[in-house]
């Protein structure tokens, strides 16, 4: 029997986090009884008097927005990480067994827009700029007095967002997190052994095959990566060797919000609704505890998980063997690519529908 990978059972290996992810194409066929998720309101106000994100609006501490006009960012009110705290320390018990660890850091949450209606691939490009502008300065400060920063967002209350005013959120840590401090162990032996970042050699081969390409344009290459878990993941990367946000020239910044713009508006109009996920840059760390000060390894690189599989009201569930097993997926990464690439990046679908 010839191997086929949309029709046959198979596993695909991740190498920036040496996992493996199980692929079963065949079982779309099956019926689906399960649990239908209720889809994102399409139609929300431009402004909501009741919305702690809006221009103008008291947040739920007290504090009063400025009437901003453009991108605006604050500190969390309710932050996971806190500036100050005991003296850095290990904290075990048990034979070793009960083992805690002192942390610090910063949050930071990031309005996309004033419009309570707008998400990203709504607004224009030009304020979408605004956005990558200001993920790269929130960086390039924070980076300096921290190990980790993490820049992320997630989109729609079936991702756990609290507000519906599109925003994304900024925590730096005094700690390199755990799925981080895998991604560097990968790339860096992959740079001691081959010379090369692992992520630029993995975009110009995704570059040569096209299989799996979303979008792409001078700078940026978006593709449902070979070893996708998630039914319509997509991973973004820089087609130079590019570290972090810092290093992007402004032809570079520019073109990443073209082109978020454009494979953003894909998801929305996959479902015909305002596609759910949850995204996050991975990029050079600061100062890290037993870590040497080379970055070179490092290439620049953003996750977008979105949970929808079969509609606006069907996700995927990770449970049973995904959680005691390992990840597995029901469509290949190739078939979601080109389902995703027949959709329109020009026309969002309420434009249509208007």
């Amino acid at each position: 029997m010839k191997f086929n990978p949309d029709d046959h059972p198979h596993r695909r290996y991740n190498p920036l986090l040496q996992q493996w992810v199980l692929v079963s194409p065949h079982r779309t066929k099956r019926p689906w009884q399960g649990k239908q998720e209720e889809g994102e309101l399409n139609q929300r106000p431009e402004y909501d008097p009741k919305c702690y994100l809006c221009p103008g609006n008291t947040r739920a501490n007290g504090e009063v927005n400025p009437a901003y006009g453009a991108t605006y960012a604050f500190d969390n009110d309710f932050a996971a990480l806190l500036t100050e705290g005991p003296e850095p320390s290990i904290i075990s018990a048990g034979n070793g067994l009960m083992t805690a660890q002192t942390v610090t850091g910063e949050c930071r949450v990031i309005c996309f827009s004033p419009r309570h209606d707008l998400t990203l691939p709504e607004m224009a490009s030009d304020d979408i700029l605004s956005v990558v502008n200001l993920w790269c300065e929130h960086y390039q400060e924070l980076v300096q007095r921290h190990a980790w920063v993490q820049i992320f967002e997630n989109k729609g209350a079936v991702m756990g967002c609290s507000n519906p005013h599109p925003h994304g959120q900024i925590w730096a840590s005094s700690y390199l997190p755990s799925e981080p401090a895998q991604v560097d162990s990968s790339q860096r032996l992959y740079w001691h052994e081959n010379g090369r970042p692992l992520l630029l050699d993995y975009a110009n081969a995704e570059l040569a095959d096209g299989s799996r390409t979303v979008e792409e344009n001078e700078h940026w290459l978006v593709v449902v990566p070979y070893w996708a878990l998630w039914p319509y993941e997509t991973l973004l990367l820089p087609k130079r060797h590019v570290r972090h946000l810092g290093e992007l020239s402004r032809d570079e910044r520019r073109s990443l919000a073209n082109i978020l713009k454009l494979f953003l508006t894909r998801y929305d109009n996959l479902f015909e609704t305002s596609f759910p996920y949850s995204m996050g840059w991975h990029q050079a760390p600061g100062n890290v505890e037993g870590l040497d000060d080379n970055r070179d390894h490092w290439q620049l690189h953003a996750h977008f998980y979105p949970p929808l599989l079969r509609s606006a009201s069907v996700k995927k569930f990770m449970v049973g063997y995904e959680m005691l097993g390992e990840g597995q997926r029901d469509i290949s990464a190739e078939q979601a690519a080109e389902r995703l690439r027949q959709l329109s990046a020009n026309l969002h679908y309420r434009q249509k529908n208007k």
